[in-house]
């Protein structure tokens, strides 16, 4: 029989709970009764395309969007009906946001520290965000990849215990988003429970410890990247280059494309490797170019999605968007 004590646990051992999440706009549903739990310390990220509810999921669950129907906690409180108590809790880094260009990093966020009455001290937030060397450079001198680590540190400083992520690497060349990629492992480290979305999927795949697809207002997959939609199931396909005017053996793939590929999906992956590379040495054919490719997570996620490209009824616009400016960072006494 469970207690109160085991529930109280049950709550500080999950950072989101949502049952039966619905929301409309006029008669055009947005969310068709979602379903989420996500443990504390976990990457978590979100999945979707434009049109499916993913950014109505998001703005209920930071306390920016009424709901129609369902339950909501989020780290143990309704954000609906108690947004003042959870904001100081949460950090919140969105695709772009509004910070006096002509502050030094260090000025930024000795200002953001100054609205909360127990923050991470500043030095300390600067080399989590690995800022260390231009703790002093005026934030118009960051490049984008400095910069998106000056948004990460924003919503760290008030010492959150839940971060949004929303395309936290949009616009960023491969090294930055390499680097920003391991700014939120460390978060993970630290023991933050991060909610990310991203239309990445290597991101997703790198980052993630489970990831959910919404797709027409509804979760259409959900575990953990490697496994999602069953991926460690589906058939592989073997690929290989033969050298011009061969032929592959029946049965070892169709007829090459421009390039000189074939490939073909076995039922039996060991043996038909092994009847390729016989077949390949006897007829002294090298297999340098052989790939056994399986289902990416792009390839999951666009089969589970469809065509869902229609932006989302309402939009961000009818109602006040989301803030990232001192009056959400100030702490609920």
């Amino acid at each position: 029989m469970a207690t109160a004590r085991d529930d109280a646990a049950d709550v500080a051992a999950v950072a989101v709970q949502v049952r039966g999440l619905t929301k409309s706009y006029g008669d055009v549903p947005a969310v068709r009764g979602i379903d989420l739990r996500i443990p504390a310390g976990e990457i978590f990220a979100l999945l979707g395309p434009n049109g499916a509810g993913k950014t109505t999921t998001i703005e209920i669950l930071e306390g920016y969007r009424a709901r129609d129907g369902g339950t909501v906690t989020v780290l143990g409180f309704d954000p609906g009906r108690q947004r003042q108590r959870l904001k100081s809790l949460i950090g919140i880094v969105l695709q772009s946001a509004g910070v006096d260009r002509y502050l030094t990093v260090s000025e930024t966020l000795a200002m953001y520290a100054s609205y909360y009455p127990r923050p991470r001290p500043v030095g300390e937030v600067i080399e989590m965000v690995g800022l260390e060397r231009k703790r002093d450079a005026r934030v118009i001198k960051l490049s984008g990849g400095q910069q998106r680590r000056l948004d990460v540190a924003i919503a760290l400083i008030g010492n959150p215990d839940l971060l949004f992520l929303d395309e936290p690497t949009t616009g960023f060349d491969p090294s930055a988003r390499r680097d920003a990629w391991e700014v939120v492992k460390n978060l993970a480290h630290l023991g933050k429970t991060v909610l990310l979305t991203t239309h990445y999927m290597d991101e997703a795949q790198y980052l993630a410890d489970r990831v959910a697809v919404i797709a027409a207002g509804r979760i259409v997959a959900e575990g953990p990247p490697a496994t999602l939609g069953g991926r460690e199931h589906a058939r592989p396909r073997v690929r290989y280059q033969l050298p011009a005017g061969a032929a592959p053996r029946p049965g070892l793939g169709g007829p090459p494309d421009a390039d000189g590929f074939t490939e073909f999906a076995p039922d039996d992956l060991t043996r038909a490797l092994s009847e390729l590379s016989g077949w390949a040495v006897s007829h002294e054919i090298s297999l340098e170019t052989l790939e056994i490719i399986r289902p990416s997570l792009e390839d999951v996620y666009l089969a589970l999605t469809g065509d869902h490209t229609a932006e989302e009824p309402g939009g961000p616009q009818s109602e006040p968007s989301r803030g990232t400016g001192p009056q959400e960072g100030v702490r609920a006494e």
